[in-house]
């Protein structure tokens, strides 16, 4: 089916409206998230051993996660922003993320690995704690993992779909290597993708 242009979205009345909506709502998503991050970095919750990490690690991925996981954030976005229907379907599914994290960390609080090597990331840093220290308890489930997952659930193209699936797992396999995240996290992470996107109507 053909997907409308800018102009035709939005000189639509809906496509307006749903614009606004969709905005609005990341928004306050956005903007509740920040606030809980910072509480959850407060609290104490619960440390397992990860088999998987008894195995091998830790190792310092830091500069693969960061261009990987940003590298294909710019090309999802360039992709999607041709398209206004599915530009806006990745950020309802992405809000929709953002809100089964906030359950997900609200329901099973945990400290972060003993053995991790913390993931700095600057941008997110800037948004959330406004300070140099990562953040280290941000765990069930991984979002770094989700995103791209997202991603590729959203995508209607089944090449670009497979690319984002298999940037997703190299993304999953880092955190874990570098202790960032427990296995459960990563495992879990494809499938509140998968959620996320078809509770926001968004999977293709």
């Amino acid at each position: 089916m053909k997907q409308p242009t800018w102009k035709e979205f939005l000189s639509d009345r809906k496509g307006m409206v749903l614009a606004v909506v969709t905005f609005a709502t990341l928004f306050i998503t956005l903007f509740s998230y920040t606030r809980f991050l910072n509480s959850v970095e407060q609290r104490q919750g619960l440390v397992f051993q990860d088999p998987i990490h008894a195995l091998v690690g830790p190792v310092d991925m830091t500069w693969p996660i960061f261009i990987v996981l940003y590298g294909a954030l710019i090309v999802a976005i360039v992709a999607m922003a041709r398209t206004p229907t599915t530009l806006f379907k990745a950020i309802r599914a992405y809000t929709m993320l953002i809100g089964l994290r906030i359950i997900c960390m609200w329901l099973l609080p945990l400290d972060p690995p003993t053995t991790m090597i913390p993931l700095g990331d600057p941008l997110v840093q800037m948004f959330t704690s406004g300070s140099s220290v990562p953040l280290t308890r941000d765990l069930f489930f991984s979002g770094h993992t989700s995103i791209l997952c997202v991603i590729g659930f959203v995508l209607p193209n089944r090449v670009w779909k497979t690319v984002f699936f298999v940037l997703a797992g190299i993304v999953g396999t880092a955190v874990i290597l570098q202790h960032v995240h427990y296995s459960i996290d990563v495992v879990v992470a494809p499938l509140a993708a998968w959620a996320a996107a078809s509770l926001s109507g968004a999977a293709e």
